[in-house]
């Protein structure tokens, strides 16, 4: 969700620039089942616009219509949207709603905490009923620093409330290496995914980042010139440079790293035959960093062109990082989601 709130805040920003009021939305609560957990949110503009979503598109407009209010007098409430009766879902959602006002000095330590990747809290103050409640809102704890969203907390302080805290980790990465056409629909789709995408493209090929729509950063170098230092657990690697002796290069600088992933493209005997020059020159390295390596990269759903074989290795990187055996969810007993 870190790439939902980093968006809202950017149109957060831009609101305030153009003298517009903004109202936050977020699910704080939930009894049930829903299309989206707590922790969702959506901004709300003046002018009519909207960033993010609550749910698959039936809340909404309930939202807005009890935004108005917010708007008007800049008085946080709550509301609650019961979906067993109107949408045959199984839950019912508790949302607050307050204008998105953040105190003096939030923008800039916001900007360097996503920039140095970072993670921080964001605790929303609440209670289980409907209407205007004294003391509601939201504030966003970085270390050393809290920061005021809601202008109602910058006056109330209610123990009694309850507090949904959430931890907001660094936007998820994903570093592929490679410069080839099916590179560029694996960074469209990873962009579509709300994840930076960075492009590592050798030297000598005749690409920028105009090339990769969706891409955060281009890097033109040698496996050897390569920063590993922004490879960090909330980051996933594929190796697609369609060059054996490439890949196994970058694989080597690779090593000494501990990202979330790492994926091979190729068959399985392209595979074996990389990873075992790999040893010969990295007779030392962790076995944690082998556990890591997949390939061939992707879920077997089938794939075949370009798109769907992103699709493939994008579905794989989340069953891993979320620790999710891949199955029918027909066949999952219990709820979707994880409680």
């Amino acid at each position: 969700m870190t790439h939902e709130f980093k968006q809202i805040v950017e149109a957060g920003l831009s609101a305030k620039r153009n003298n517009l009021k903004s109202v936050l939305a977020s699910v704080v609560a939930l009894d049930g089942s829903s299309y989206r957990r707590p922790g969702v949110r959506m901004l709300l503009l003046e002018d009519g616009a909207m960033i993010g979503a609550v749910s698959g598109g039936c809340v909404e407009k309930e939202i807005w219509r009890q935004a108005a209010s917010v708007f008007k007098t800049g008085v946080p409430k709550m509301m609650m949207y019961d979906g067993r009766y109107r949408l045959g879902c199984e839950g019912a959602l508790y949302i607050l709603i307050e204008r998105f006002n953040p105190s003096d000095g939030f923008y800039p330590t916001f900007k360097n905490w996503i920039k140095n990747r970072n993670h921080f809290h964001i605790l929303s103050h609440f209670e289980k009923k409907e209407g205007e409640i004294g003391g509601i809102g939201s504030q966003v704890k970085f270390e050393g620093a809290s920061y005021s969203i809601s202008d109602g907390l910058k006056h109330h302080e209610k123990t009694s409330l309850s507090m949904f805290k959430q931890t907001i980790t660094p936007c998820f990465k994903l570093m592929i290496i490679g410069s080839e056409h099916d590179a560029v629909k694996l960074c469209k789709y990873s962009a579509l995914t709300g994840w930076e995408t960075t492009i590592v493209s050798s030297p000598s090929e005749d690409k920028t980042l105009d090339n990769f729509p969706g891409a955060t950063d281009f890097q033109a170098v040698t496996p050897e010139t390569l920063d590993v230092s922004c490879v960090d657990n909330q980051t996933a690697i594929v190796l697609m440079t369609h060059s054996f002796a490439t890949d196994l290069r970058f694989l080597v600088a690779l090593k000494d790293t501990k990202p979330a992933y790492v994926g091979l493209l190729g068959p399985v005997a392209r595979r074996d035959d990389l990873l075992s020059q790999f040893f010969e020159y990295c007779l030392d390295v962790d076995s944690d960093f082998i556990d890591l390596i997949h390939g061939p990269a992707g879920l077997n759903i089938g794939a075949e062109t370009p798109e769907e074989i992103a699709i493939s290795i994008l579905s794989e990187i989340l069953s891993v990082v979320r620790n999710h055996e891949p199955m029918f969810l027909s066949q999952k007993q219990g709820s979707i989601h994880t409680q």
